[in-house]
């Protein structure tokens, strides 16, 4: 055992808050204290981001008429989606998709402007400014979670009309619309598995060594 390791009651409410995390749909409308919004956004800020090149921006929604322009920008979505999922149409227009119009708070993660002067570890793989960014979207999740808040990802808009209703620069991109918020419990399982959507699978079909498993 490494002298470095977390207690045992430590390392349980890491492993817990993972476990225990929701994609989350439903919401009630308290307001978050504004401790604790600073203490889970200063968890995401904490992520790792490769060359600490750090390309999150994180924009509050307060305004109601604003929050409402998302909304509808997320059902134009949700609606070309149901269209391209053909025979799973009506399947997926009866699943809940967001909680824009119910959580406590809303925030609209982007990447920054200006990405391009960092090459530390973006050479060959540029894609690692959103990878950087996903790691601070996770760090924020688990802190809701310990928390006792809920957190909905939600990433059906278009980029572009999202950028533009925000006045974002050029060159930056918004990747996803959090909603955050109190809940009245958190699903016993991820909702989609709930829902019949999909099954997750387990962890021996993920993991490979020494080279790319072909299970047909």
């Amino acid at each position: 055992m490494t002298a470095h390791r977390f207690s045992d009651a430590e390392c349980a409410a890491v492993y817990r808050a993972i476990a225990e995390r929701r994609d989350m749909r439903h919401f009630r409308p308290d307001a978050i204290d504004g401790d604790t919004l600073r203490r889970i956004l200063q968890a995401a800020h904490q992520a790792g981001s490769v060359g600490l090149m750090q390309p999150w921006r994180f924009i509050r929604i307060t305004d109601s008429q604003l929050r409402h322009q998302i909304h509808r920008l997320v059902d134009d979505e949700r609606l070309l989606t149901a269209e391209a999922l053909g025979d799973r149409r009506d399947e997926f227009m009866r699943l809940k998709v967001e909680g824009i119009l119910q959580c406590g708070e809303l925030l609209v993660v982007a990447l920054a402007n200006g990405r391009e002067r960092h090459i530390f570890g973006r050479r060959t793989l540029p894609d690692m400014d959103l990878a950087s960014a996903a790691c601070a979207i996770q760090n924020l999740w688990l802190a809701a979670r310990a928390e006792g808040l809920g957190l909905g990802w939600v990433s059906l808009f278009d980029p572009d009309a999202l950028a533009r209703l925000l006045a974002m620069p050029d060159g930056s991109r918004p990747i996803a619309v959090l909603c955050l918020g109190h809940v009245d419990a958190f699903y016993p399982k991820p909702m989609l598995e709930l829902e019949n959507w999909a099954i997750p699978a387990p962890l021996d079909a993920m993991v490979f060594e020494n080279g790319w498993r072909d299970d047909g």
